[in-house]
């Protein structure tokens, strides 16, 4: 089972690195994790998706609570949040090729970011299945490079939104 946390923390030096040295004592998976600034730059947003049973990710809750620099943290809801994720695929494509990876990139409403003789290189953000659904139809041709941001994610709505003064 997979559990998407949303964490508000101390924007301090070695933030990140307390956060996932408690994942990595204590043993537990992280799917994926990204960090930024949040519009107060004394805080940054960590978005952590985490795979256990459910005693497992009770305990990783219960664990990054107690952290000095974590100011609240929230359980994003698959059906009362909002999770994105960002690709960037940098694909192999002669003239041919590039009109039939344009409409796909159409359809997906992706962007096309970077044109060269023999490659395109597309970004796309949306829901994991989404992204997932992009790189199945590109499959076919030959992927150079690709970069995935892993998912970051806010609740919906204004309830249980941490203000800090």
């Amino acid at each position: 089972m997979q559990r998407v946390y949303s964490l508000l923390v101390d924007n301090t030096p070695g933030v990140l690195s307390r956060i996932a040295g408690l994942f990595s004592r204590r043993g537990y998976s992280i799917d994926s994790i990204t960090a930024g600034v949040t519009a107060d730059p004394r805080y940054t947003r960590i978005t952590i998706v985490a795979s256990g049973d459910e005693q497992i990710l009770e305990q990783i809750e219960k664990q990054v609570r107690k952290l000095e620099d974590v100011i609240d943290i929230k359980v994003l809801e698959e059906n009362r949040s909002v999770y994105r994720e960002l690709i960037m695929v940098k694909i192999r494509a002669n003239a041919s090729q590039r009109s039939e990876i344009i409409s796909i990139t159409e359809i997906f409403r992706a962007k096309i970011v970077d044109v060269e003789d023999e490659s395109v290189m597309v970004e796309l953000t949306g829901a994991q299945s989404k992204l997932d659904a992009f790189l199945k139809l590109v499959n076919g041709y030959e992927i150079l490079e690709l970069a995935r941001t892993g998912i970051t994610g806010l609740s919906r709505g204004s309830e249980g939104v941490a203000f800090i003064d």
